[in-house]
């Protein structure tokens, strides 16, 4: 599943410009190429911002063309349970997000001070 080839396929399907695209969430011009490059993973509330500005689904952005010759059970299952956030009320999807949202974060600093860590140990 590639989200960034998905977001910037369904924005040209849209007719839409970055520069519009921008403009609708309020994402900063690099940070949104870095995105749509898929240089910078997006949060789940920037994603929500993202196809709400398109007007589509967030697991559009996880469905893949290829008749998920691709996806294994794994993938599959989060696509589901992607598919049943979109069910809930605003609120409940603000929380769901910014749970996920500070994992990845914490995953990411875990990440950052592995790698300082294993700098400074070489």
């Amino acid at each position: 599943m590639d989200v960034a080839k998905n977001i910037k396929r369904i924005r040209e399907k849209k007719g839409m410009s970055q520069k519009e695209l921008i403009t609708a969430v309020g994402l900063g011009a690099p940070m949104y190429s870095r995105i749509e490059t898929g240089k910078a993973e997006p949060s789940l509330t920037t994603l929500e911002k993202i196809a709400k500005a398109l007007n589509v689904k967030l697991s559009d952005f996880f469905d893949n063309d290829a008749n998920l010759e691709d996806v294994n059970s794994y993938d599959s299952d989060l696509v589901d349970k992607i598919k049943m956030i979109e069910i809930l009320n605003e609120e409940e999807k603000k929380t769901v997000f910014s749970i996920v949202d500070a994992f990845i974060g914490k995953k990411k600093l875990k990440d950052a001070l592995n790698n300082v860590l294993t700098e400074v140990n070489s």
